[in-house]
């Protein structure tokens, strides 16, 4: 079943197209995106979680034109995404981190805190044993840091916060940028088998994962998309585009 859709899209950075007549589809699957830096890779992801209005095309989520929402619409349709820079609040708690993922989802409004104290515990305490569920699926430890500021936790487990907040709300389509960065070839093992855990868990969450290694894209794409200059120049198999001549030349030269 299609979950995402992109019809020509296309954005226009002055003079420069830094995503150029994009078609793009996702069904229940892991998609790769792949392409030397500058392809357009993070621009693409922009644009269909809202952070940038595309110049020309569409964007239709699970049968709804989303062209133009802005990110918290987009969140609320079901599309949640990580950054390849930490965006977690380094002063807060883990936990707290961990209650923002479910922002979108809260039924509590101000005058009901005020007038239904009752109705507004019972939805905290069922958010905070959603995030504890969650957290528990990555790595149980966290479950025991919940408390302590996020400044005292290592990088793989912020990078597990990370992916874990944006998984809290139960979107249909997860983005990953870079999820890997910055850990070493361990930790990088590691977050490989957290990626595979989602899909285990959950098979109706559709994800778009960008990576630029190899080994990471390899070990979880069902299919791989290839940018380069700002156009897919390739999909189909990890085997199928890396034996493809239009991506060793995007990648070596020539």
């Amino acid at each position: 079943m299609e979950v995402l859709r992109t019809e020509n899209l296309t954005i226009n950075f002055g003079g420069l197209r830094a995503v150029d007549g994009v078609d793009f589809t996702i069904a229940d699957e892991i998609v790769g995106l792949i392409g030397p830096n500058g392809s357009g890779k993070t621009t693409f992801l922009n644009l269909v979680s809202g952070i940038y209005k595309p110049t020309n095309g569409k964007i239709i989520f699970q049968q709804e034109d989303i062209t133009g929402a802005s990110p918290d619409i987009v969140r609320q349709k079901g599309i949640s995404r990580t950054f390849q820079t930490n965006r977690l609040c380094l002063k807060l708690s883990v936990l707290d981190n961990m209650l923002l993922g479910l922002y979108s989802k809260q039924k509590t409004s101000w005058w009901q805190a005020i007038l239904k104290p009752n109705y507004c515990r019972a939805e905290i305490k069922e958010s905070i044993e959603k995030c504890f569920e969650i957290l528990a699926h990555f790595n149980p430890e966290l479950v025991k840091k919940c408390y302590e500021p996020i400044t005292t936790i290592p990088l793989i487990d912020r990078r597990r916060i990370e992916v874990a907040r944006a998984i809290v709300g139960e979107p249909r389509l997860l983005l990953l940028d870079e999820p890997t960065a910055g850990l070493n070839a361990e930790e990088t093992m590691q977050m490989i088998k957290d990626i595979n855990k989602i899909r285990e868990k959950n098979k109706k969450i559709s994800i778009i994962i960008i990576e630029h290694d190899m080994q990471v894209i390899s070990s979880i794409s069902e299919r791989v998309v290839v940018f380069n200059a700002g156009k897919k120049i390739a999909e189909g198999t990890f085997s199928e585009v890396s034996k493809n001549e239009q991506v060793r030349s995007a990648y070596l030269g020539g």
